[in-house]
Protein backbone atom coordinates (compact mmCIF):
# COMPACT_ATOMS: atom_id res chain seq x y z
CA UNK A 1 0.00 0.00 0.00
CA UNK A 2 1.58 3.18 -1.13
CA UNK A 3 0.58 5.55 1.39
CA UNK A 4 2.62 8.85 0.46
CA UNK A 5 0.60 9.81 -2.24
CA UNK A 6 -2.09 11.26 0.74
CA UNK A 7 0.18 13.63 2.19
CA UNK A 8 0.56 16.88 0.50
CA UNK A 9 2.03 19.82 3.36
CA UNK A 10 4.21 19.35 5.80
CA UNK A 11 3.27 19.00 9.33
CA UNK A 12 5.20 21.65 10.85
CA UNK A 13 5.16 24.55 8.21
CA UNK A 14 2.48 23.97 6.16
CA UNK A 15 4.73 23.65 3.20
CA UNK A 16 4.68 21.22 -0.13
CA UNK A 17 5.57 17.80 0.16
CA UNK A 18 7.61 16.33 -2.36
CA UNK A 19 9.25 12.66 -3.00
CA UNK A 20 13.14 12.79 -2.51
CA UNK A 21 16.30 10.71 -1.69
CA UNK A 22 17.19 11.51 1.38
CA UNK A 23 19.85 9.20 1.47
CA UNK A 24 21.95 7.03 -1.10
CA UNK A 25 20.65 3.94 -1.61
CA UNK A 26 17.04 4.09 0.72
CA UNK A 27 13.72 4.95 -1.25
CA UNK A 28 12.86 8.33 -2.05
CA UNK A 29 10.86 10.24 1.18
CA UNK A 30 8.54 12.97 1.42
CA UNK A 31 10.58 16.28 2.29
CA UNK A 32 9.16 19.72 2.71
CA UNK A 33 10.14 22.03 -0.02
CA UNK A 34 10.08 24.80 2.61
CA UNK A 35 11.75 23.65 5.74
CA UNK A 36 13.58 20.46 4.54
CA UNK A 37 11.91 18.07 7.49
CA UNK A 38 11.88 14.82 6.31
CA UNK A 39 8.29 12.73 6.43
CA UNK A 40 8.50 9.21 7.64
CA UNK A 41 5.79 6.94 7.14
CA UNK A 42 5.97 4.48 9.75
CA UNK A 43 3.51 1.74 10.08
CA UNK A 44 1.18 1.36 12.87
CA UNK A 45 1.08 -1.38 15.36
CA UNK A 46 -1.62 -3.71 16.38
CA UNK A 47 -2.01 -5.55 19.06
CA UNK A 48 -4.03 -8.91 19.51
CA UNK A 49 -4.98 -11.40 21.99
CA UNK A 50 -5.55 -15.33 21.28
CA UNK A 51 -7.82 -16.51 23.81
CA UNK A 52 -8.79 -20.33 24.43
CA UNK A 53 -11.69 -20.74 26.28
CA UNK A 54 -12.67 -24.52 27.73
CA UNK A 55 -11.26 -25.81 24.15
CA UNK A 56 -12.56 -23.08 21.97
CA UNK A 57 -10.80 -20.08 20.61
CA UNK A 58 -12.26 -16.07 21.18
CA UNK A 59 -12.83 -15.01 17.75
CA UNK A 60 -15.33 -12.15 17.11
CA UNK A 61 -17.51 -10.50 14.18
CA UNK A 62 -16.35 -7.49 13.05
CA UNK A 63 -18.92 -4.35 12.75
CA UNK A 64 -16.53 -1.78 11.46
CA UNK A 65 -14.71 -1.54 8.42
CA UNK A 66 -12.37 -3.19 6.72
CA UNK A 67 -14.01 -6.69 6.74
CA UNK A 68 -17.37 -6.02 8.37
CA UNK A 69 -18.81 -9.26 9.21
CA UNK A 70 -15.82 -11.30 8.86
CA UNK A 71 -14.04 -12.81 11.60
CA UNK A 72 -11.24 -12.01 13.49
CA UNK A 73 -9.12 -12.14 16.73
CA UNK A 74 -9.47 -9.64 19.24
CA UNK A 75 -6.88 -6.63 18.74
CA UNK A 76 -6.68 -3.14 17.29
CA UNK A 77 -3.78 -0.19 17.18
CA UNK A 78 -2.04 0.69 20.30
CA UNK A 79 -2.04 4.14 21.17
CA UNK A 80 1.05 6.41 22.43
CA UNK A 81 1.74 6.32 26.48
CA UNK A 82 0.93 1.97 26.29
CA UNK A 83 2.83 -1.19 25.56
CA UNK A 84 1.87 -3.95 23.07
CA UNK A 85 0.64 -6.20 25.69
CA UNK A 86 -1.56 -3.41 27.91
CA UNK A 87 -3.10 -2.69 24.01
CA UNK A 88 -3.59 -6.26 23.31
CA UNK A 89 -5.25 -6.58 27.10
CA UNK A 90 -7.57 -3.16 26.68
CA UNK A 91 -8.95 -4.42 23.39
CA UNK A 92 -9.85 -7.73 24.25
CA UNK A 93 -11.95 -5.75 26.96
CA UNK A 94 -13.15 -3.16 24.91
CA UNK A 95 -14.62 -5.72 21.89
CA UNK A 96 -15.40 -8.91 23.78
CA UNK A 97 -15.89 -7.96 27.79
CA UNK A 98 -12.91 -10.35 29.05
CA UNK A 99 -10.20 -9.19 31.50
CA UNK A 100 -7.33 -11.24 30.20
CA UNK A 101 -3.84 -11.73 31.10
CA UNK A 102 -1.38 -12.04 27.96
CA UNK A 103 0.85 -14.71 28.11
CA UNK A 104 3.47 -15.98 25.54
CA UNK A 105 3.83 -14.32 22.29
CA UNK A 106 1.85 -16.04 19.33
CA UNK A 107 4.06 -13.76 16.79
CA UNK A 108 4.94 -10.51 14.95
CA UNK A 109 3.10 -10.57 11.64
CA UNK A 110 4.18 -7.83 8.59
CA UNK A 111 2.96 -7.97 4.86
CA UNK A 112 4.65 -5.64 2.23
CA UNK A 113 1.33 -4.69 1.08
CA UNK A 114 -0.06 -3.74 4.83
CA UNK A 115 0.98 -0.54 6.79
CA UNK A 116 0.10 -2.28 10.00
CA UNK A 117 2.52 -4.75 12.18
CA UNK A 118 0.38 -7.33 14.25
CA UNK A 119 1.67 -8.60 17.29
CA UNK A 120 -0.27 -11.89 18.76
CA UNK A 121 -0.41 -12.83 22.17
CA UNK A 122 -1.65 -15.96 23.79
CA UNK A 123 -3.93 -15.47 26.81
CA UNK A 124 -6.16 -16.11 29.59
CA UNK A 125 -9.54 -14.63 30.78
CA UNK A 126 -9.06 -13.70 34.27
CA UNK A 127 -12.93 -12.15 34.29
CA UNK A 128 -15.48 -10.64 32.27
CA UNK A 129 -18.06 -12.12 30.50
CA UNK A 130 -17.71 -13.23 27.12
CA UNK A 131 -20.15 -10.82 25.18
CA UNK A 132 -20.16 -8.69 21.95
CA UNK A 133 -19.13 -5.13 22.81
CA UNK A 134 -17.53 -2.00 20.90
CA UNK A 135 -16.81 -2.49 17.42
CA UNK A 136 -18.29 -6.29 17.33
CA UNK A 137 -21.22 -7.88 15.95
CA UNK A 138 -21.25 -11.73 17.15
CA UNK A 139 -18.47 -13.30 19.55
CA UNK A 140 -17.86 -16.91 19.49
CA UNK A 141 -15.67 -19.17 20.64
CA UNK A 142 -14.73 -21.73 17.74
CA UNK A 143 -13.18 -25.70 18.42
CA UNK A 144 -9.56 -25.76 16.61
CA UNK A 145 -11.69 -27.80 13.94
CA UNK A 146 -14.52 -25.85 13.49
CA UNK A 147 -12.43 -22.52 12.59
CA UNK A 148 -14.24 -20.70 9.93
CA UNK A 149 -11.07 -20.40 7.80
CA UNK A 150 -13.58 -18.43 4.72
CA UNK A 151 -14.72 -15.75 6.48
CA UNK A 152 -11.59 -15.14 8.22
CA UNK A 153 -10.90 -11.37 7.58
CA UNK A 154 -6.76 -10.76 7.43
CA UNK A 155 -4.07 -12.40 7.20
CA UNK A 156 -2.44 -11.66 10.11
CA UNK A 157 -5.02 -13.52 11.63
CA UNK A 158 -5.10 -16.59 9.94
CA UNK A 159 -1.93 -16.96 10.15
CA UNK A 160 -1.32 -16.09 14.00
CA UNK A 161 -4.62 -18.86 14.32
CA UNK A 162 -1.70 -21.65 11.83
CA UNK A 163 1.07 -20.76 14.21
CA UNK A 164 -1.11 -21.53 17.12
CA UNK A 165 -2.75 -24.96 16.06
CA UNK A 166 0.83 -26.13 15.06
CA UNK A 167 2.32 -25.30 18.16
CA UNK A 168 -0.58 -26.37 20.20
CA UNK A 169 -2.82 -29.19 18.20
CA UNK A 170 0.13 -30.51 15.63
CA UNK A 171 -2.42 -33.21 13.76
CA UNK A 172 -4.28 -31.21 12.97
CA UNK A 173 -4.98 -30.00 9.40
CA UNK A 174 -6.58 -27.04 8.16
CA UNK A 175 -6.16 -24.77 5.40
CA UNK A 176 -2.53 -23.23 4.79
CA UNK A 177 -1.69 -19.73 4.75
CA UNK A 178 -1.94 -17.91 1.23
Amino acid sequence: MQRNSRYRNCPLCGGALAQKQVKEGERKRLVCTHCGFVFYIDPKIAACTLIEIDGGIVLLKRGIPPAVGSWVLPGGFVDLGETVPEAAAREAREEVSLEVETGALVGVYSYKESSVIVVVYEAVATGGKLQAADETLEVKLYSPREIPWGKIAFTSTRDALGDYLRRYYPGLRFPAAH
